[in-house]
């Protein structure tokens, strides 16, 4: 028994369903085709490739370097993932597993509070805070610095790489953890009662069994965490110091990207072609973005292929 109106309403929503799941990748690429095509003057004029390696930047004598910025921004994501990742799995795996409801009832609610709280909260906190601290801190470091590098205090000002890090660590938190909580949760019960009445530890249970079932998610949530990290602005302005030039020590002032951009936009107009190299490094930004998020999903097919899930 055919019935052509049932049929055509399911075709209509099968391209209704497809135009709205299309609708992301199109804005993506046109967002990429309108920054190529604001900063095609600058490109005319001068070829990427060294721009990409200079870390000049002096708009007023026409010499716009994006060395300095590229590496500030990976600097200050590398970092705050570097803290914020082991503390949060682990964080999440005390909720999923240890943590009677009632722990969870009071703990997870203000997990949902810290990714409500705006990034300028954050930054005049890291002034207040984090700042002072890395200054008293980076005295300490430098006695290490002759075994360590990275640890040599070149400035005792506290705006550093390291104090964007952490600032922007504690922001990354909540959503990591409540990603990987909700992740872990999802792993079906019956894995967890089989190696128990097996007579396996709960550690052995979470190592063997829950770790590996729920990696893949987990690994989705450090990506969400990491790309909310490379396009912070406000509260990394506000304590990295904006610096041009390339760190060598995590107490070193830096610059990054969308820093450089929320910084100079208002100014783009008076000097020629900084408007173009403006747009030119939101295009890295997105171009950065993009890359992580392809690669982080060939690993994570990879994974999930060397599992036997797919």
């Amino acid at each position: 028994m055919k019935f052509p109106g049932r049929n055509k309403a399911n075709q209509l929503a099968i391209y209704l369903y497809f135009g709205l799941a299309i609708l992301p990748v199109l804005l993506v690429l046109v967002i990429f085709v309108l920054l190529y095509y604001k900063s095609s003057p600058i490109l005319e004029k001068t070829s990427l490739i060294p721009m990409l390696s200079d870390q000049s930047w002096l708009p007023s004598q026409g010499e716009f370097g994006f060395s300095s910025f590229i590496m500030g921004t990976i600097c200050v994501t590398g970092l705050a993932v570097f803290l914020a990742v082991p503390p949060c799995v682990l964080g999440a795996l005390y909720l999923s597993e240890y943590a009677s409801s009632r722990v969870r009832g009071w703990i997870k609610p203000v997990f949902d509070i810290f990714a409500a709280i705006p990034s300028v909260v954050f930054g005049i906190w890291g002034v207040i805070v984090i700042v002072p601290f890395v200054k008293d801190f980076s005295g300490l470091a430098s006695q290490f610095s002759d075994q360590l590098p990275f640890l040599a205090a070149h400035n005792t000002i506290g705006y550093s790489i390291l104090a964007a890090g952490m600032v922007l660590a504690l922001m990354i938190c909540p959503y990591i953890v409540t990603l990987s909580y909700e992740v872990l949760r999802s792993v079906p019960d019956g894995y967890r009662q089989a190696p128990l009445a097996l007579g396996a530890t709960t550690w052995q249970m979470i190592k063997h069994v829950i770790l590996p079932k729920s990696l893949p998610g987990i690994l989705a949530a450090i990506v969400l965490g990491i790309s909310r990290a490379l396009g912070e602005t406000m509260a990394v302005v506000m304590v990295v110091g904006n610096v041009p030039r390339n760190p060598t020590s995590i107490f070193d002032a830096a610059y990054t990207l969308p820093g450089l951009i929320a910084n100079n936009y208002g100014e783009m107009l008076s000097i020629k072609n900084f408007d173009a190299a403006l747009m030119l490094a939101a295009l890295i930004l997105l171009v950065m973005v993009m890359f992580f998020n392809l690669g982080s999903a060939f690993l994570l097919k990879r994974v999930l292929k060397r599992q036997g899930q797919i």
